[in-house]
């Protein structure tokens, strides 16, 4: 663990159930999980995976001031239908 780094993934946490629908029933394009389509889950330990595309190459250079990603993290996005459909899954505290 880095110093100064207060929280680490734990690689032994399972997905414990989806924050949001099911990608192939939103709308927009196609996502029927083939091909790969992006995904919300809650982990049994409480933390969140997001699975979406790798546009960290793209972005290094022109992040805000604050925003830093390191050796072993990766800047992922998903649609934005993904992040308003697990809303009602997402404590607001």
């Amino acid at each position: 663990m880095e110093i100064g780094r207060g929280w680490e993934a734990n690689p032994e946490a399972t997905f414990a159930r989806r924050l949001g629908e099911n990608p192939a029933s939103l709308p927009g394009p196609p996502t029927n999980g083939k091909q790969g389509c992006p995904d919300i889950w809650e982990m049994s330990n409480g933390d969140v995976a997001v699975i979406g595309r790798d546009l960290t190459e793209a972005y290094i250079g022109r992040m805000p001031d604050g925003v830093n990603v390191v050796h072993d993290e990766r800047l992922v996005v998903i649609p934005r239908v993904m992040i308003v459909a697990a809303k009602k899954d997402i404590p607001d505290a």
